[in-house]
């Protein structure tokens, strides 16, 4: 059987007397696009934070290629976190730096890399986006469909193995909103990165996504396939998907 590239097995998460994640198990496969799905405000991007180390579970581990991430040594727990990289939710660009600056920012804090080799990637990076000659502009000048172009090549500038979309539509009118949808899926094909995306958008994302996992009262109640969930006879998963459940989708996005 494959080996998932990141797992969580039984992992606990609570804030005070929160409790948010309540013994999550999740497989994330190499090469795919997984989907995190569910309710506003029940932990997918607690659960996002927990992937890239921003958050440690209270109970339980999550291994990465079979290993468990916490018994790594410092330096090996470094080098997984290197190939990560992640979208945040509202772009979080830079305002006060060029889109330049913005993208070119991730290679510099790396260190060691040449001036004219973080020059090159930046600008081919851009140009692969359809941004080049924008180099010198700065975010408030940009439409929100440039911005999430712009965020989209600063996450990938460092060519990592894993990329983590905290909402990455958020904000977007419909018709922006699917030609971010579309540039995820044209690019993870393009650079062959694994992607987690948390998502309210039901069901655009069964569209780009090989896997969903549906997050829900603080475990993962179902993983499979787009076309899986779709035939999940579960009544909670059907009432989601179908937006029976009037909190289930096109709700303001929260930490959820």
């Amino acid at each position: 059987m494959k080996v998932p590239l990141i797992e969580f097995n039984q992992v606990f998460k609570r804030f005070g007397d929160n409790a948010v994640l309540k013994g999550v198990d999740l497989s994330i496969y190499q090469g795919q696009v997984t989907a995190i799905i569910g309710k506003s405000g029940i932990g997918k991007s607690v659960l996002l934070k927990h992937i890239i180390g921003l958050l440690e579970p209270d109970q339980g581990e999550i291994r990465f290629q079979g290993q468990a991430i916490n018994a790594m040594p410092a330096a090996a727990r470094r080098a997984v976190k290197m190939k990560f990289s992640y979208m945040f939710q509202g772009t979080a660009l830079f305002d006060s730096m060029t889109v330049y600056e913005n993208v070119a920012l991730p290679l510099k804090e790396k260190g060691r890399i040449p001036y004219r080799e973080i020059q090159r990637r930046v600008r081919e990076k851009l140009a692969q986006l359809d941004l080049a000659g924008i180099e010198d502009k700065y975010p408030s000048q940009l439409s929100g469909g440039m911005k999430k172009r712009v965020a989209m090549a600063r996450a990938l500038v460092t060519n990592p193995e894993i990329v983590l979309f905290d909402e990455p539509t958020t904000g977007l009118d419909p018709i922006r909103k699917n030609a971010a949808h579309a540039m995820i899926a044209q690019y993870q094909k393009t650079f062959g990165f694994t992607g987690v995306m948390v998502s309210h958008e039901i069901p655009d994302v069964f569209y780009i996504c090989q896997r969903i996992a549906m997050l829900d009262q603080g475990r993962v109640i179902f993983q499979g396939s787009p076309t899986e969930i779709q035939n999940s006879t579960e009544p909670v998963i059907r009432q989601f998907i179908r937006g029976q459940d009037p909190e289930a989708i096109n709700v303001a996005p929260s930490e959820g």
